[in-house]
């Protein structure tokens, strides 16, 4: 696994307009991306796999960290204080599952980058590490009131990624807890309390399917310890974030700005790494959704054939799932744009991580 040095990480990089948007991604950021398409044509699936460590990249660990970390955590940090009760709610009853969550988040971290992270245990006296933003603080596991905050909270300040965590409640999955400073087109406050086919409701075609149903059945199964993944995706504008629905005056009208001249530099693909765990205690699901951000212009430079799967992608993409993911007003125009970078070649089938699938190519 490739190790990122302290000084690569970008402590200065911003997410929002206030901040101009000062975020980029190294070569080495691109290339090593979780990319979600493995098909020229594309069409809504579970694609659930087992999250077992792949290729050097972004699932190489069982959370993943990369030079935007530094930079990630202080947005959640200034999202919290500006919004508060909006992107962190955990409900009375699921203490338990909060513990698990720090535990699992802490451990996996202190395994697979302990050039950044110390985990140290004496019983349940647990001492934590993360030299990446400089904490040091010993807690009792257990006693909420030796740490600073909620326990979620606590360690979800120091993870990428937004954190959903689902109790299991009358053979369904409902939402109990979560942190979300990085929200795509939804509300956690209104989605709160609501079982697997409430919040996934608006995704189109999947009741017709039995997508959903199968899905459910697979999630109800799964054991402590043999987690599972998935990658989605959507089309964002600038390397916002957080869209939600709180905030759809700040970042829509942006939307409408696109053009088939800026596409390349406005239009980000969003891609969601999904690594989903049984937690061992409250026997919780939690449900994490880490994002990446990378712009079609990035895409175009550092990984080309990866760009000309993504034209392909979003030319042959469903209509109803381009008005569902929220891009359908410059759709158009970012496959005009992609269409100037696609010399037609044949590229490989499958998952970049899984032996012969499509790789970034040649820049």
């Amino acid at each position: 696994m490739t190790v990122i040095s302290q000084s690569e990480f970008s402590a200065n990089e911003t997410y929002t307009p206030e901040g101009e948007y000062q975020f980029r991604n190294s070569r080495e950021a691109v290339r090593r991306l979780p990319f979600p398409f493995p098909d020229d044509e594309y069409a809504y699936s579970m694609n659930l796999e087992p999250h077992v460590p792949a290729g050097d990249g972004a699932l190489r660990a069982a959370f993943d960290i990369d030079e935007h970390y530094v930079s990630e955590c202080a947005h959640r940090a200034q999202m919290l204080e500006d919004m508060p009760g909006v992107n962190y709610i955990a409900l009375p009853h699921m203490l338990e599952a909060q513990w698990d969550l720090l535990e699992l988040i802490f451990e996996s971290y202190n395994r697979d980058f302990p050039e950044h992270f110390t985990l140290t245990k004496s019983g349940n006296e647990w001492r934590w590490q993360n030299r990446l933003l400089e904490i040091d603080d010993s807690f009792t596991f257990g006693d909420p009131a030796t740490l600073p905050m909620d326990p979620m909270e606590y360690a979800t300040r120091q993870a990428q990624g937004e954190f959903v965590v689902l109790e299991e409640k009358d053979n369904t999955l409902v939402i109990g807890a979560g942190m979300t400073t990085q929200r795509a087109d939804y509300s956690l406050q209104f989605n709160m309390g609501m079982s697997f086919f409430e919040f996934h409701g608006p995704v189109p075609k999947l009741h017709e399917t039995g997508i959903l149903d199968r899905a459910l059945k697979f999630l109800l199964r799964m054991k402590p310890g043999h987690p599972v993944r998935r990658v989605n995706w959507s089309l964002t504008v600038h390397p916002r974030l957080e869209t939600s629905v709180e905030t759809l005056p700040d970042w829509a009208p942006d939307r409408a700005k696109v053009t088939a001249e800026n596409a390349g530099e406005m239009v980000y693909l969003r891609i969601e790494l999904q690594p989903l765990h049984r937690l061992p205690r409250s026997n919780a699901i939690v449900f994490p959704v880490r994002t990446y951000l990378v712009s079609l212009a990035e895409l175009v430079q550092h990984a080309p054939d990866w760009a000309k799967r993504v034209h392909r992608a979003l030319a042959s993409i469903d209509h109803e799932l381009v008005d569902y993911k929220g891009f359908h007003r410059y759709h158009d125009v970012a496959v005009e744009w992609l269409s100037h970078h696609d010399d037609g070649a044949p590229l490989a089938t499958g998952y970049p991580w899984i032996e012969g699938g499509i790789q970034p190519g040649d820049s």
